[in-house]
């Protein structure tokens, strides 16, 4: 099968599925402050990230590429992410690589030239598609740096996998040093480990995306589209919640993805650790009812309950939220005291 009908079946099972797992962030508790001694109004969620500055720490995470209505979403998707200054990032252009005609379905700078813009490829890749190649592709849409995923899970599922991940560590190392543009390694739902995140810091990623279990499951998706896979193994992997207690200490910024839904996900994720956070699945169902009308909705909903969030925690701005006190329970609370 073509990657670009793969892509079309991605997008219907995601939108007509039951695809998204327990994100766990019920386990936190962030500490209310009585006292916030300062206006409302002045609260400040502005960060920088990778050179650019986000007026709220939040990126439109990968979504899809390849075909004519991939072309159609990250159009507007991008246009939003200009109005409101957030992130936004490609689909693997892995089928723009192999199909050159592909390349104007990733192209959003026409519509949003500001943005931090992030390209996508995967890590098992790298052993068939060459530097320059990549170097080419991040060019044709003027990306600013380069998601490479990490999707292990997905291709031992998928039909179509492919499974040969031999010499990734030393191919990513390769790529960090020779490629233009910053690299940030990216789960896809299944999170990701403390020994893992020290030797990406290794290879010279600059950041992060610990992408955990609690958003869109791959697994389940490429199941419900013929792959193999117990049942017993589908909610296989790391909570974003506990991912983030894994990675926290490592002195690289994070990115927390895999099941962010509102403000109160973001200002958690921030106080676990984040730098930003990156939300994919509710932008693509709101796309197909409300269009961009409804996803501008979507990113003020995120941005007022952040800040109403910052307020009740007494956090003025984010370095005073990630310093907030929060408390754990269930299986977050058991992570931590076990690592």
């Amino acid at each position: 099968m073509e990657i670009s009908e793969r892509k079309k079946e991605h997008l219907e099972i995601c939108l007509n599925n039951e695809v998204e797992g327990n994100n766990f962030f019920d386990d936190v508790i962030l500490v209310y402050n009585a006292l916030p001694d300062f206006d409302f109004e002045d609260i400040n969620t502005k960060t920088e990230f990778l050179g650019k500055e986000l007026n709220i720490p939040l990126i439109i995470s990968s979504i899809t590429g390849g075909t004519e209505e991939a072309k159609k979403i990250n159009k507007t998707l991008a246009k939003v992410a200009e109005k409101k200054k957030i992130g936004f990032a490609l689909g693997s252009q892995r089928a723009m690589i192999e199909n050159k005609r592909l390349s104007e379905t990733y192209f959003v700078r026409d519509v949003a030239p500001s943005i931090l813009l992030f390209g996508n490829i995967g890590i098992s890749n790298l052993h068939e598609i060459k530097i320059k190649e990549i170097e080419k592709a991040m060019e044709e849409v003027k990306a600013d740096a380069l998601f490479v995923h990490l999707n292990s899970a997905q291709e031992i599922t998928q039909r179509e996998g492919n499974t040969n991940f031999k010499n990734s560590v030393q191919n990513l190392k390769k790529l960090v040093k020779n490629l233009n543009y910053p690299v940030v390694a990216k789960e896809v739902g299944q999170g990701i480990c403390r020994e893992t995140g020290e030797i990406l810091k290794k290879c010279g990623i600059r950041a992060i995306d610990v992408a955990g279990v609690g958003g869109t499951n791959w697994m389940k998706v490429e199941k419900l589209r013929g792959g193999k896979i117990s049942d017993h193994l589908l909610n296989f992997g790391i909570p974003t919640t506990c991912s983030l207690l894994e990675l926290k200490d490592l002195g690289i910024d994070l990115i927390s993805s895999g099941g962010i839904r509102t403000g109160l996900d973001i200002a958690k994720s921030i106080a676990l650790g984040a730098k930003i956070c990156g939300i994919a699945l509710p932008f693509l169902k709101i796309y197909k009812k409300e269009g961009e009308e409804g996803i501008l909705k979507y990113v003020e909903e995120l941005e007022n309950e952040l800040k109403k969030v910052m307020f009740l925690v007494g956090a003025r701005n984010l370095r005073e939220l990630k310093n907030c006190r929060y408390i754990l329970r269930g299986v977050t609370k058991n992570w931590a005291e076990q690592i």
